[in-house]
């Protein structure tokens, strides 16, 4: 996984190059070393803790290449969030809250990292992979711990569209073995959420060396399984959660399943009429003709 440090803001930072005013070098050395408070404050607060003023701050940010003081929190909240633990996950969601007022602030918290969502997604890169789902001859599926859900339900729902998906749990080291003698013709797609197990990481390796196709969907465009993929795709937060923020991503599946539907035509038809048949001559679902 990445180290803080390596990240490119912290080696700008830390650059004794990067030509910073006196007051802009105690605002870089502030953020370097204390990088997990400095992202939540405004530019008020980090002005006062600096001793600087505000408009110290906004041409700092502006200095070291974000356009607004928002795109900078963002980043470095991206950062944070790659390796952040639980007991300071749980400080930050359970800090200065009304408990009756906290079903609301989640539901809004959701509703802003949609909103981001469709202001930050690259509708481009999401055209490409539905492309890639749709002229693959093979797909698997992986996610691992929290990201398995994802995985689950994305590769059940797409079962309903086409042959030859296949979901992995990236924790069951047999996905080793699935992947090792898959087609050539397979994608392998991984789902990854905040704080991205090893296994998955592994597993990914492990596709680039046998030549498959990868592609990784995940909540962070920091997120180390990003930088294995041949396209990567993320859904990130505006919020630092305490476990993991899986709506925007889900509405990525969604859209991707429905994009899907919409390219197999004639032939989604003959297939979802075969599943029925199966459905009914085996008891499987619901209808109301057994009753």
């Amino acid at each position: 996984m990445m180290n803080s440090n390596e990240h490119s803001l912290m080696k700008k930072l830390a650059d004794p190059e990067m030509q910073l005013t006196p007051k802009g070098r105690i605002l870089g050395d502030y953020i370097l070393q204390h990088p997990r408070k400095a992202v939540f404050m405004t530019t008020k607060e980090l002005a006062t803790t600096c001793r600087v003023s505000e408009a110290t701050v906004v041409r700092f940010v502006m200095q070291i290449g974000f356009g607004s003081y928002g795109k900078f929190q963002q980043t470095l909240r991206d950062l944070v969030d790659t390796d952040m633990p639980l007991s300071e996950r749980m400080d930050i969601t359970f800090s200065d809250e009304e408990e009756n007022n906290r079903f609301q602030k989640e539901i809004y918290k959701d509703i802003e990292n949609l909103k981001y969502l469709c202001e930050s997604v690259d509708a481009e890169t999401v055209e490409k992979i539905t492309d890639r789902l749709f002229e693959s001859g093979h797909i698997y599926i992986v996610g691992s711990r929290l990201s398995y859900p994802l995985a689950h339900y994305m590769g059940w729902a797409l079962t309903k569209i086409r042959q030859n998906v296949h979901t992995l749990n990236g924790s069951d080291s047999t996905s080793f073995d699935h992947l090792t003698i898959a087609a050539p013709d397979s994608l392998v797609l991984i789902f990854t959420v905040s704080r991205y197990p090893n296994e998955l990481l592994r597993l990914a390796k492990h596709v680039r060396r046998i030549g498959h196709q990868l592609i990784a969907v995940s909540d962070n465009v920091l997120a180390p399984l990003n930088s294995f993929a041949h396209i990567s795709l993320a859904a990130p937060s505006r919020f630092i959660p305490l476990f993991a923020s899986p709506i925007s991503m889900m509405s990525i599946v969604n859209y991707l399943l429905m994009e899907l539907a919409g390219k197999y035509g004639e032939d989604l038809k003959k297939h979802q009429e075969k599943l029925e048949r199966t459905y009914r001559e085996n008891d499987i679902l619901f209808n109301l003709d057994s009753f």
